[in-house]
């Protein structure tokens, strides 16, 4: 099954601290639903895993993110991952993001992602798998928004602002996806139902 993503943000910060961001494992790791860095084999190469739960199932992934293309001068990169599930599926797919500068304080952040899926997820669908994507990629830049638009601050000794240290992190929990589903098929009912008023205003 193959799912096509692309979305566009704008983020409350200047484009050289959203481009280190995004360029740290580390921290993007920290915005995903479901997903945990396991080694950063070199500037690159990264493991990870992810879980995904839908009703009573849960699918886990766990494989390689490569970074194929790096344009620090144009804030561009591609990437291309692969996940093995437990049960037997796969993940495949590869992904670019651009920035640009919108202001000296706003950035505009372009992705797009192509992914083929195998396994257990593909029986909810490809138009549910679509809107649960489009669902999990707003969770990711909320949590991106919050770090970099509304940093954390302390008092230092001198009564200067600092950065405070990050909290440590926990294990990462199953993405919860039932609920989004829910969220996915009442949207698509509202849009149904959006167009059949409207048929009903041009036949009057």
């Amino acid at each position: 099954m193959g799912i096509e993503i692309r979305e566009t943000f704008q983020v409350q910060a200047p484009i050289d601290a959203v481009w280190q961001f995004v360029m740290d494992p580390r921290q993007v790791v920290i915005c995903m639903p479901g997903a945990a860095l396991d080694q950063v084999v070199d500037d690159h190469t990264f493991l990870g895993n992810v879980r995904v739960k839908v009703g009573a199932i849960t699918a886990s992934y766990k494989g390689r993110v490569q970074l194929t293309h790096v344009d620090h001068q144009g804030y561009a990169m591609q990437m291309g991952a692969e996940g093995r599930e437990t049960g037997g599926g796969m993940a495949k797919g590869t992904m670019s993001s651009r920035l640009r500068a919108l202001s000296a304080a706003q950035t505009e952040v372009v992705t797009e992602a192509s992914i083929d899926l195998t396994g257990r997820l593909m029986q909810v669908g490809r138009g549910m798998i679509q809107g649960v994507a489009h669902q999990l990629f707003q969770q990711f830049t909320a949590s991106l928004k919050q770090r970099l638009e509304v940093p954390e601050t302390a008092a230092a000794a001198d009564g200067t602002l600092r950065p405070a240290t990050p909290a440590p992190t926990t294990e990462p929990q199953a993405i919860r996806v039932m609920p989004l589903l829910f969220r996915t098929l009442w949207l698509a009912i509202l849009r149904f139902f959006r167009r059949l008023v409207g048929r009903g205003d041009t036949q009057r």
